[in-house]
């Protein structure tokens, strides 16, 4: 394929990845009469900023905005806390139980949800866990840690051995190796891994739907279906005002670290 060609093909796509960003960008600009036009503009006609005030004066935005950032954030930080020591030892320590728990950690991902939603409620009320963020920050570690734990474990590979070796001949012990030399090399995996858990910890629904009642504790995505009628009809503007303004922080998030998350996928691609 020529050169043209790929900068074309990479474009359409680009444009198929921006289509929703930019079609709700659009529609939360818009009145409600536009909405119901039945030829659709992209630009809107009467651009209103209503939109965004009804949001706001009808929901709870803020501060659910604010309890889904200490979730994510708290999500993120454990699980790399976690799950970095863990991928050291899978990946230094090679063994058929290693290989076992590997496979293991890739079997989890595709268990579906609703075979452990009610014993995971049952743990969590006995632990008086239920409707409260740490509850809630309890569940969303335990199904990030297996997928960041597998991407870890692929970065600690890639790091040679004879820097650890030249550690141990300057005295240096195990947590002092992973904490001096391995974890600084270990950077771009490790915001990437940052990135998957707050990403998924942010958007996630069904758990926090289940695990929290009261609606002063709900999250931006709790709060997001709020603007469905009982009737299932959809306040359409205000809706979109709200959820561009939930794709802001994962948006602001991705461009603060985005080089480096893009060294990390590659150097990722290459050890793994």
């Amino acid at each position: 394929m020529s050169k043209p060609l790929k900068y074309v093909a990479l474009l359409a796509y680009l444009v198929f990845l921006a289509f929703p960003l930019l079609w709700l960008l659009s529609t939360s600009f818009k009145t409600q009469r536009e909405m119901a036009n039945l030829h659709p503009r992209w630009i809107p006609h009467h651009p209103t900023l209503s939109n965004f005030t009804d949001a706001f004066s009808t929901q709870d935005l803020t501060g659910s905005a604010l309890r889904s950032l200490v979730v994510a954030l708290s999500v993120a930080v454990i699980t790399v806390m976690l799950a970095l020591p863990a991928a050291y030892a899978l990946a230094r320590h090679r063994s058929m139980l290693n290989r076992v728990a590997i496979g293991w950690v890739l079997v989890s991902q595709v268990f579906p949800v609703m075979l452990i939603v009610i014993p995971l409620f049952m743990i969590l009320r006995k632990l008086d866990l239920v409707n409260t963020l740490p509850g809630l920050i309890l569940v969303h570690v335990t199904f990030t840690l297996p997928f960041a734990l597998w991407m870890l474990q692929g970065y600690v590979r890639g790091v040679p051995r004879e820097l650890e070796e030249a550690a141990a001949v300057d005295g240096a012990g195990r947590v002092r190796t992973l904490v001096r030399v391995i974890a600084p090399l270990l950077t771009p995996g490790v915001i990437a891994t940052l990135l998957f858990a707050f990403i998924s910890s942010w958007n996630e629904f069904f758990f926090a739907l289940v695990i929290l009642k009261d609606p002063d504790k709900a999250t931006l995505p709790l709060t997001l279906v709020k603007f469905t009628g009982a009737e299932q009809a959809a306040r359409l503007g205000p809706l979109a005002a709200a959820s561009v303004l939930a794709t802001i922080p994962s948006l602001v998030f991705f461009a603060v670290i985005q080089r480096r998350l893009r060294s990390g996928l590659t150097a990722g691609a290459v050890k793994g």
